[in-house]
């Protein structure tokens, strides 16, 4: 494709909130503090912001009008991308003039939600699964509840196995990356978990779904991360480095388990569609920042995207040195979901920024990256894009 849309917008502010478990921080106040540091960053103030999207627990009415936002473009909620989408909604939205900076910000409490129960003695109510579309993304999620795997945890567990069982890859090398994970998140401040991390620790940690133990699964947190996506013509006045969309890519179709090439996911698509979007290669990528709700999901999209073979994800990761800061390719620098905390793709994105802008304070990479791949979801969802400096 010539000239894709997203190469019209850049980042030009990003913004963190306090993160930690069980805070008691309203949802509100940590998507405004998140909003305003990067409305901040990028050298504007709310009255500039003319669009806001979001993928939060904050209602996007809600966070417009504490923060005094009157937006003309709203977008947000699944498409295309995954948990990306909002972003690259924001990125469509300039690009075609609907708006010049929008807002886009993920807001997630560990804590939020409830479950009623039933009068006493009473059964809970039992509705009918929804019907799906052959096609849904999620259509053969009734088969995976019938089967007894109720949850993600059980369904990528499924997907890791099929993958130790045609590679040969070892619960070890998945601990590489939780272990590594953690050294990261030691020089993050910001990290839920910091304290040091064994390979006995990983492997004496509970059972969740075999092949994953507590040690696989990411850290539910209370925060927020925000962004600001502009048009390009903005970055020649944007006070903080600005970042430069390269290229885009998203799949939402399929299920999580009737692919051919199981046990490969959406991310191969989201990866595929990406690449035909730029003339940069896998090679040209200084850093990856890529989602871990599980550890095999990091695993999946460094082959996906071309970053090491199929079934070489394992032995990529084995011993932790390819994946450091001096390494061939540093790796979810910030610690990731498994020691950080879970920010639905969303810290993946503000590392990236970060790293690409040269402040990343003690886990900078030390030659500060060019190009940075983000790539967030599993299963039948995924996105993922390519930053560069603008």
């Amino acid at each position: 494709m010539s000239d894709p849309f997203e190469k019209r917008a850049i980042i030009s502010g990003v913004g963190i909130s306090r993160i930690g478990r069980r805070t008691g921080i309203p949802g509100i106040d940590l998507t405004t503090e998140a909003a305003r540091q990067a409305i901040a960053d990028a050298g504007l103030t709310s009255a500039d912001i003319d669009g806001v999207t979001t993928m939060g627990d904050t209602p996007l009415a809600e966070a417009a009008a504490a923060l005094d936002i009157t937006p003309r473009y709203q977008g947000g909620g699944y498409d295309k991308g995954g948990l990306l989408s909002p972003v690259m909604q924001a990125c469509f939205a300039v690009a075609t003039g609907r708006a010049r900076h929008v807002l886009v910000y993920r807001t997630v409490q560990m804590m939020g939600g409830s479950i009623l129960p039933g009068k006493a003695g009473t059964p809970p109510r039992q509705d009918p699964p929804p019907r799906m579309a052959p096609d849904s993304p999620m259509a053969d999620t009734p088969s995976l509840l019938a089967n007894h795997a109720y949850a993600a945890s059980n369904w990528l567990a499924m997907h890791c196995k099929r993958h130790m069982h045609l590679y040969g890859t070892t619960r070890e090398q998945l601990g590489w990356l939780a272990v590594t994970s953690r050294r990261y998140a030691a020089l993050n401040p910001l990290a839920a978990y910091r304290d040091p991390m064994t390979m006995d620790d990983y492997l004496g940690a509970r059972w969740v779904s075999e092949p994953f133990g507590l040690l696989d699964c990411d850290v539910p947190v209370d925060g927020s991360i925000a962004v600001v996506v502009s048009v390009s013509d903005y970055a020649a006045d944007c006070p903080s480095r600005p970042l430069r969309f390269e290229a885009i890519g998203g799949e939402a179709g399929g299920g999580w388990y009737d692919r051919p090439d199981y046990p490969k996911m959406a991310s191969v698509d989201a990866a595929a569609e990406m690449w035909q979007r730029t003339d940069l290669k896998p090679s040209n990528i200084d850093t990856a920042q890529l989602y871990d709700g599980f550890t095999f999901l990091t695993f999946a999209w460094l082959e996906a995207l071309g970053l090491c073979g199929d079934g070489e994800a394992g032995p990529f990761v084995e011993g932790g040195t390819r994946i450091w800061l001096d390494g061939e390719l540093p790796l979810n620098t910030y610690g990731g979901q498994l020691s950080a905390g879970r920010m639905h793709g969303y810290w993946i994105l503000h590392e990236a920024c970060t790293q690409l802008r040269g402040a990343a304070g003690g886990r900078q990479i030390p030659k500060v990256p060019e190009v940075a791949v983000v790539a967030a979801g599993g299963g039948p969802f995924a996105g993922c894009l390519l930053l560069t400096h603008a």
